[in-house]
């Protein structure tokens, strides 16, 4: 054997001895568990009659089948039986809120309402003529003479029988409980989110199980789908664009695991509502009956940073109409805000006699009926002037709505991360965050450079990657970390809206928090015609911004007066800022897309998503749930969870 290949065995026997000496290293060592890989999604056929929509709202919920020319719609409330007697009732406000009854309100209410008729006196009639303004005072005199005449001694209306002493009554039933049954009323959603409180039925779980029961209820009664065959069915559900994340897994968990449907898709009711009009983009103005909300659509992706939630609508625009009703002497005394049966008649009243079309102006006679269980009908005459046209027009001065120390718009604040889901946003960043430190600090010392120092532990400072995510105009920089944040969040304008452009730069230099500026916006009240310009205002680019001012589409109940499509667009187009009225060929805002009910158009796009091919991916399994969780969400919703 030769000198070299002596050499050559013994080297492999010393590779294979270290070898072995690190098997015997690594023996009883604990190895860390790798998380398991979420699977693709299979691609299988879907029976769209076989696939629920359901559209959840504050004062509705709508429900039916893919294949269903309309949803079925009830009044998102349920009626549970005392479990004890002597127990007290609770009944949840319709519509009185927080922040109604504070000493600044009535003066608050009282300088909207001197906006709202220079408003009404600036804007000229289509005949070139500026309106007489009437006051409520004319209208008064007359209306305190009415007596009501008896149309009937009975009314023929009926409180619901709880006889058969039913633990929970849903819907229509619910609403005509009598005050004296021992029942407590519940609206499970308030404007948009859970409707949790101290009072009884106000925790997490009581909401759950009365959505659930609703939910259920519909399901059996009207679309006649025994609880025992969900298993059968798929589910849509349609989210507010500006989501709570916890409720958003809270419902999943429901749905997927106790009422039993085989598989889920989470989308937002913006994207949706796109769909349901056959937009491929749009500015989607959502006003429900208790929130408004703005946020632009481009290619079925709603832009983040255009995401504005304002917690007013339909229902603040009945309870001003009721105050300017008895500012003009309402014939009917009785009417309290406190009573189920009279919101529903000022919700029917504020229908039929609102409007925005300044060209109906002067005095004008009107009649309406009241049909109460165990009272005669009785029919009232009512004299009106302005008041029709400034209630609706509080949605563009809320302060007319005299709503005092609350927060007024709502924006989607960062994740706070959940335990179930380790590999978040949060730690994807932070990871991102140190490679990309540590690539930069070899870059330097290869090149000969000093290493990442003050400005190295700065930018680690101020978050998880927040300067990657900025939008346009936003400005880096040291110290600046919790305004870049609220920059990334709250989008380029934001700070301009708030304080104006001089003003703009204070917190730079004062180190503001994000959550102060958070704070502040959230705690100022837009007008529906500056949300619509700021939320544009938001979006990225001039091009982006040309087609959303070019379809800015309606959705929801809360806008459906006569004249509010011209009255909105009169508004928009004098407000938008003059380089953009070069720009955009023609501003136009859609009430009735294809002369759709504007209520249904966020659950027709909910329908329509079922019949996409593209949704393939987006099926959340109920099997993948119960082992993943809320990671199937990131995974698979078609917006960024």
């Amino acid at each position: 054997m030769t000198q070299a290949e002596k050499e050559l065995e013994c080297g492999g026997k010393e590779k294979e001895k270290e070898r072995d000496k690190e098997k015997e290293q690594q023996r009883g060592v604990k190895r860390p568990i790798t998380p398991a890989v979420i699977p693709e999604a299979t691609h299988e056929q879907i029976q769209t009659n076989f696939v629920i929509v359901i559209n959840p709202g504050s004062r509705s919920v709508r429900i039916g089948r893919a294949t269903d020319t309309l949803p079925v719609t009830v009044p998102h409330v349920i009626a549970r039986r005392h479990k004890q007697s002597g127990q007290p009732r609770h009944e949840d406000p319709w519509l009185i809120r927080d922040g109604l009854n504070k000493p600044e309100s009535n003066e608050q209410r009282q300088n909207g309402l001197k906006m709202v008729d220079q408003a009404i006196w600036s804007k000229k009639m289509s005949n070139g003529v500026r309106r007489t303004p009437v006051s409520a005072e004319q209208a008064r005199a007359y209306n305190c003479q009415i007596r009501p005449a008896v149309l009937d001694s009975s009314s023929r209306g009926k409180w619901t029988n709880t006889g058969h002493h039913p633990p929970y009554l849903v819907g229509e039933e619910a609403l005509y409980v009598n005050p004296s049954d021992c029942y407590n009323i519940h609206w499970p959603i308030v404007r948009g989110q859970f409707n949790i409180h101290s009072g009884p039925g106000g925790s997490m779980t009581a909401v759950l199980a009365d959505l659930e029961a609703i939910w259920s209820h519909v399901l059996q009664k009207h679309l006649e789908i025994p609880l025992k065959d969900l298993k059968y069915y798929r589910c849509i559900l349609l989210v507010p664009n500006i989501y709570n994340r916890q409720h958003v897994k809270e419902v999943v968990n429901m749905l997927l695991l106790n009422m039993g449907f085989s598989a889920i898709i989470v989308h937002q009711e913006s994207v949706c509502a796109t769909f349901g009009s056959g937009l491929s983009s749009a500015c989607v103005v959502d006003v429900g009956d208790q929130k408004t909300s703005v946020c632009c659509v481009e290619d079925g992706v709603s832009h983040r940073n255009s995401r504005l939630c304002l917690a007013y609508g339909g229902s603040d625009v009945t309870r001003t109409f009721f105050w300017l009703l008895q500012r003009a002497g309402f014939p009917y005394r009785d009417c309290q805000l406190s009573k189920r049966l009279d919101c529903q008649l000022l919700q029917h009243l504020k229908e039929i006699f609102c409007h925005l079309n300044q060209d109906i102006s002067g005095l004008q006679d009107h009649e309406f009926q009241t049909r109460f269980p165990e009272a005669p009908a009785l029919l009232y005459q009512i004299r009106l002037g302005d008041e029709k046209l400034q209630a609706p027009m509080g949605l563009f001065y809320p302060t007319t709505f005299g709503i005092v120390g609350q927060k007024m718009t709502l924006l989607q604040h960062r994740y706070q991360g959940d335990p179930e889901d380790p590999h978040d946003e949060h730690y994807l960043l932070s990871t991102q965050s140190k490679q990309d430190q540590s690539s930069k600090s070899a870059a330097d010392r290869r090149a000969g450079a000093r290493p990442v120092g003050l400005e190295g532990e700065m930018s680690s400072q101020c978050g998880f990657g927040e300067t990657s995510e900025l939008p346009r105009g936003c400005g880096g920089g040291v110290g600046s970390g919790g305004v870049m944040q609220a920059e990334m969040e709250l989008g380029p304008t934001q700070g301009e809206s708030l304080m104006g452009a001089g003003e703009a730069e204070e917190p730079l230099s004062g180190h503001l928090s994000r959550k102060t500026i958070m704070s502040q916006f959230e705690s100022k009240a837009l007008g529906l015609d500056k949300a619509i310009l700021h939320s544009i205002d938001c979006c990225a680019s001039d091009e982006t911004k040309r087609k959303m001012y070019s379809s800015i589409l309606i959705v929801g109940g809360g806008l459906m007066f006569q004249g509010a499509q011209e009255f909105l667009l009169h508004r928009i187009i004098n407000k938008m800022p003059p380089s953009f009225r070069r720009l955009v060929d023609n501003v136009e805002v859609i009430t009735r897309p294809k002369d759709m009910d504007p209520r249904l158009i966020m659950w027709k796009g909910g329908a329509v998503l079922a019949c996409l091919d593209t949704t393939q991916e987006m099926w959340i399994h109920q099997t993948e749930w119960q082992r993943f969780g809320v990671r199937m969400l990131r995974e698979r919703a078609a917006f960024v969870w």
